[in-house]
């Protein structure tokens, strides 16, 4: 591999480059017309045969090994999110309120200088490598669905995806065997009541009073109806009931996310949220408009391609740590992939260890280390290469 990673720290630079460049002109999810056309001209150059506007503006890309074998897949990011950026970088955003505040810019250069890479070697290759440049990771219902109705995973034996970690520092990379990060769903909740005047309550339908009542009343789903081993989550994110100081509103609006990893434990906060709604709507004598809408699934992790990336970053140079982390609640649409092929989804450090005040990802002073870049190459390139070649055990292949 010694001539792998002498190939990705030689393009260390270009991949600095484009990571600048896409940080530079970020696009909203479902409209990264002109980011897909970036990747589209990178593979041209490279002459390596690809699929454009895959599922969208996905972009699927193959470099065929000399002798035959498996295909694995890598995949990466590159939308963007709706924050105005606050950061002192020399090539922050250039468009008005939208910023790779999660890492997406990072991912996109680290594949796209890896695929040069192995295009380099593909003589060597026993079988194939499929990169996926995916589209619209950050929205609902995000871009791998349509990709995969599309065909991005034909062919496919196995998939790896990485995430750069801005919270972690650079040289540590953390995986983790089954349920990994969290199905994460909305809800929109309407009390429909009958507003009237402030001094007079008994004259209305009080949609605030019932609110208040629904907001407290779904934290005990999760306290009283979910096994204490379970994990999950009820949050209300907004409430809108505006009026004047002294009029009581004719209706009441909340908003929130439900954060599951067993499908049965979603099904059943779902139906008890709307029992909920429905008894104190009774109760107080309003009415309701109830929406629950599923987002991604959970994202769990295959036993034997968690082991093989474990070991291969075990083994990386510039990896000062690989450890186990605990299941997130944040939820990612490499899931979809997960239910198709095998395959695991890890993270890669990319805090400076030297930084003190530390943005987390989507937030506008959001920032990623570039020197995670590289390790991100070697981890996915190193996966790929030893699975091809190796088998997922890290013994050579036998026939």
């Amino acid at each position: 591999m010694q001539h792998f990673y002498e190939l990705v720290d030689r393009h260390y630079h270009e991949m600095v480059e484009i990571r600048r460049y896409l940080h530079e002109n970020p696009e909203l999810s479902f409209q990264e017309v002109n980011t897909s056309a970036y990747i589209a001209k990178f593979y041209d150059k490279l002459g390596v045969p690809y699929r454009a506007n895959v599922g969208g503006h996905g972009l699927v890309a193959r470099i065929e090994g000399k002798k035959p074998g498996k295909t694995v897949a890598l995949r990466a990011d590159f939308d963007a999110l709706p924050i105005q950026e606050k950061t002192d970088l020399p090539f922050r955003s250039k468009v008005d309120g939208v910023m790779h505040a999660c890492g997406h810019d990072g991912h996109t250069a680290t594949l796209l200088v890896l695929a040069k890479v192995l295009n380099q070697l593909k003589d060597e290759l026993e079988g194939n490598v499929v990169l996926i440049h995916q589209h619209a990771e950050e929205l609902v219902p995000g871009g791998a669905v349509t990709m995969i109705e599309d065909g991005c995973l034909d062919g496919v034996d196995v998939i790896y995806g990485v995430h750069l970690w801005a919270t972690d520092n650079v040289g540590e990379v953390y995986y983790r065997e089954g349920p990994f990060m969290a199905a994460a769903d909305q809800f929109d909740v309407k009390i429909i009541g009958r507003g009237g005047h402030g001094a007079q309550p008994h004259r209305t339908k009080d949609s605030v009073l019932a609110a208040s009542q629904l907001v407290v009343a779904l934290q005990q789903i999760v306290s009283r109806n979910v096994d204490p081993l379970e994990s999950a989550v009820v949050s209300i994110g907004s409430f809108v009931a505006e009026n004047a100081f002294n009029v009581i509103a004719d209706s009441a609006s909340l908003k929130g996310t439900v954060r599951t990893f067993s499908e049965s434990v979603r099904g059943n906060i779902e139906a008890r949220m709307e029992e909920v709604i429905k008894g104190i709507c009774m109760s107080s004598g309003t009415d309701y408009e109830f929406k629950y809408t599923r987002g991604y699934p959970a994202l769990v992790n295959h036993k034997e391609p968690t082991e093989h990336l474990k070991k291969v970053a075990s083994s990386l140079p510039g990896v000062l740590r690989v450890s186990e982390k605990a299941a997130q609640m944040g939820g990612e649409d490499f899931a979809y992939y997960l239910e198709h092929v095998p395959g695991s989804f890890a993270y890669v450090g990319a805090k400076d260890p030297d930084a003190v005040d530390v943005a987390p990802h989507h937030h506008p002073k959001f920032m990623i280390d570039e020197r995670s870049m590289p390790i991100a190459a070697k981890l996915l390139g190193e996966a790929a290469l030893s699975h091809l070649n190796y088998a997922p055990a890290g013994k050579v292949k036998t026939n």
